[in-house]
């Protein structure tokens, strides 16, 4: 493990450590879960969780823990500095009504892909997903084509440390399977994932350009395997998403000149 700065706020990281530990299994814990998924003592522990508490970002009934709603107020400046919700969202509604089908943004934050706009169609997932909703990339459409932007050095570093935990009997699991498809994303510009982050669901994911042409997100359409094969979604769906992409790589870039 690398060794913190000697500017590194260790308050502030075991803070947010706390926020962290609080997920969608986990939406309410105890002050004993915290501790001990978060590696903090009780009593330290403890003090975090009331400072939330008295900050107005966790909730409590005195033996569970849960957050509030003001947690998004963290990311909102990062979102709307970014500015990606307020352009990618008429393209995506314009997308969705397009396909029929749900359409989505993410970022890369570490191993994992992070949705910062959505336009649900349908419930296809097991799982309900909304804006924060993180999947790990590896077995993404949407951090495929993210993972495939990176500096070879950054995707070596993520590649010597990810853990390709089979989510289905089609998941890539092996470093050499994953480096090879994202070589593949990289030289087509964009990916299709066949029922390996959930059996029956298909989706592809193309990037999005800064004006310096550098990969800072990532669009996709998702479906059912019974509704769309593999044909049908690169002759129907495949268009569909690229015209999208280059809309908004054409609307951040007027955006970014006029800053």
């Amino acid at each position: 493990m690398t060794e913190p700065s000697p500017d590194f706020v260790q308050s502030l990281g075991r803070g947010l450590a706390v926020i962290r530990s609080f997920d969608a299994d986990h939406p309410r814990r105890t002050l004993s879960e915290v501790a001990k998924d978060t590696d903090l003592t009780r009593a330290t522990a403890r003090r975090f969780l009331l400072t939330l508490v008295e900050l107005g970002y966790v909730r409590t009934d005195g033996s569970l823990f849960w957050l509030t709603p003001r947690v998004l107020e963290l990311g909102y400046s990062f979102l709307s500095s970014l500015s990606l919700p307020d352009v990618a969202g008429p393209h995506l509604e314009t997308l969705a009504e397009r396909v029929h089908e749900s359409t989505s943004v993410s970022i890369l934050d570490g191993a994992d892909v992070v949705y910062v706009a959505r336009v649900p169609v349908s419930r296809i997932m097991t799982v309900s997903i909304n804006i924060g909703t993180r999947f790990p990339a590896f077995a993404t459409s949407m951090g495929r084509v993210l993972l495939a932007g990176l500096s070879e050095d950054s995707l070596d570093e993520y590649l010597s440390e990810v853990t390709l935990a089979p989510l289905t009997g089609k998941t890539i699991d092996t470093v050499e399977q994953l480096r090879e498809e994202l070589n593949q994303v990289r030289d087509d510009g964009y990916c299709i994932v066949d029922q390996e982050l959930e059996e029956g669901l298909r989706s592809l994911g193309a990037p999005v350009h800064d004006r310096s042409g550098a990969v800072v997100a990532a669009v996709n359409i998702s479906t059912q395997a019974a509704r769309y094969s593999m044909a049908a979604v690169r002759d129907t769906l495949l268009p569909a998403l690229l015209e999208t992409t280059s809309a908004i790589d054409l609307d951040l870039a007027r955006m970014q000149s006029n800053t």
